[in-house]
């Protein structure tokens, strides 16, 4: 039986259908799978498929979690599923298969979701956008000229164009936000550890890189966390408590927030006039709702010091990886392997003195000490994701780029996404307006370290004040 309405549910929607019987889990992975199979040759969203495997998962028993029978998609970087490649996005992996599930993969199962392909992401993702030689570019569905942001792109490209309703996404300075603002949909950075990282997080070592997913509603989100969002067994570093589920904090109003907004940008540029103009009217509209609104300047002349600290130790982290990598197939590190902008950076990063990466990781912890007390003033920080609209695929090109260009181009591109990742803290792009040329625009919203609550009680005001869920792009259903 065809479901033609599944692109009008979110998951909780869905699961809810299913629990009552009106369709039945293979039913909805019928529907994903064709509307994959429809937009996925112009989108490039989905870079591996797993139908057979997932009909067959559907056919049987599923757990009675909060997304029972619902489709999903993983991102192919990071996160093992067995029996599954695992590619990073990169050619120093090909032909890796995983042997087990992450922690984190099998808390998605447990959830009831039916996994049934994995998505696409830049080299290791390393660009804000996705876009690469060995998976190919990401396209928009809101205009396929136009990059998804990255690098969880061809995670949000699938939502957007409604294949899904929810896909894993990761974030390591931004890489679940910007492709969300840039798709125009909800993401959510969670909180240092808020998620499991598992026994196999040696990559993570650095805690920078947190999983989430990007969504279509606020209450998908919500739901996901409280699922998977519980300490791990052996796990070094616990997640800060929360009092109470978060799909509870979705329906409680936030009261009177003090919300502080600044529209600093990482090379000191002013905004694109349709982002400023979002910017001011998503300001006007928090006073609207009674918030106290706080202009504040958040790192000033600390910026660059603090980028500098970033680049020495996810550097260092490049360099532990890749070499790992390249033990582990038996290849070399050299352009048959690494893109020009992962092997350029590799190249720079071996040259890194021990006591500059010493030096970062001491920068990080100081400095991300003094931004998360500036969080005494107020309660929420309002700052843009984007300088610009969505780039055009090509603006952001790691395969011909070279890293100093590129590394002003992305500074010219997005805004302040990697401060929440250096202190830890929760932060999500909400979708707030559109284009002139119909492009989707964003703002994020960072909260105090483990503070998850008041950003979705926050989130939910919005959703409901100011709806996007009608918004559709070209590429839809």
């Amino acid at each position: 039986m065809a479901f033609s309405e599944y692109a009008d549910f979110d998951g909780t929607g869905l699961a809810h259908l299913v629990r009552r019987g009106d369709v039945t889990p293979l039913e909805l992975l019928d529907e994903a799978i064709a509307r994959a199979e429809r937009h996925n040759p112009t989108l490039n969203a989905i870079v591996y498929k797993a139908y057979d495997e997932a009909r067959q998962v559907a056919k049987g028993k599923l757990p009675d979690g909060p997304f029972k029978g619902v489709p999903f998609l993983i991102k192919d970087i990071g996160m093992e599923v067995a029996g599954w490649p695992m590619t990073n996005g990169s050619a120093l992996l090909e032909g890796y298969v995983s042997q087990h599930d992450s922690e984190l993969t099998r808390r998605y199962r447990a959830a009831g979701m039916v996994l049934f392909g994995k998505t696409n992401t830049p080299e290791f993702g390393i660009p804000g956008t996705t876009e690469g030689r060995f998976l190919g570019n990401c396209h928009n569905p809101w205009n396929p000229n136009h990059s998804t942001g990255g690098s969880s792109g061809g995670a949000a490209a699938s939502v957007a164009s409604g294949i899904v309703p929810m896909a894993h996404a990761s974030d390591g300075l931004g890489s679940i936000r910007i492709p969300a603002a840039q798709c125009g949909l909800f993401g959510m950075k969670p909180t240092q550890f808020r998620n499991p990282g598992g026994p196999d997080d040696r990559g993570r070592a650095h805690g920078m890189i947190v999983d989430h997913v990007v969504t279509r509603t606020v209450r998908d989100s919500a739901a996901m966390l409280d699922w998977t969002g519980y300490p791990e067994d052996d796990a070094p570093y616990a997640p800060v408590p929360k009092n109470r589920p978060y799909t509870d904090e979705i329906q409680t109003s936030p009261g009177k927030l003090r919300i502080g907004f600044s529209a600093e940008t990482i090379q000191g540029l002013g905004l694109h006039p349709e982002v400023q103009a979002t910017f001011e009217n998503t300001v006007k509209l928090l006073g609207e709702l009674g918030h106290t609104m706080i202009e504040k300047p958040v790192l000033g002349p600390h910026f660059r010091k603090l980028y500098k600290a970033q680049g020495f130790l996810s550097g260092a982290v490049a360099v532990a990886g890749y070499e790992e990598w390249a033990e582990k197939m038996n290849r070399p590190i050299d352009i048959s392997t690494l893109e020009w902008l992962a092997l350029s950076g590799y190249r720079a990063a071996k040259e890194i003195p021990a006591k500059d990466v010493a030096w970062g990781l001491q920068t990080i912890r100081q400095i991300g000490r003094e931004i998360l007390a500036l969080y005494r003033e107020f309660d929420v920080l309002l700052q843009p994701i984007q300088i610009t609209p969505p780039p055009p695929l090509g603006f952001l090109d790691p395969m011909n780029v070279r890293a100093k260009e590129f590394n002003r181009r992305q500074g010219q591109t997005f805004g302040m996404t990697p401060l929440a990742n250096l202190t830890g803290q929760p932060a999500m792009s909400m979708p707030m307006a559109t284009s002139s040329d119909g492009l989707p625009l964003a703002m994020m919203f960072s909260g105090r370290y483990g503070d998850e609550a008041t950003l979705f009680r926050l989130a939910a005001q919005i959703e409901q004040t100011q709806p996007w869920i009608e918004r559709k792009p070209p590429i839809w259903n």
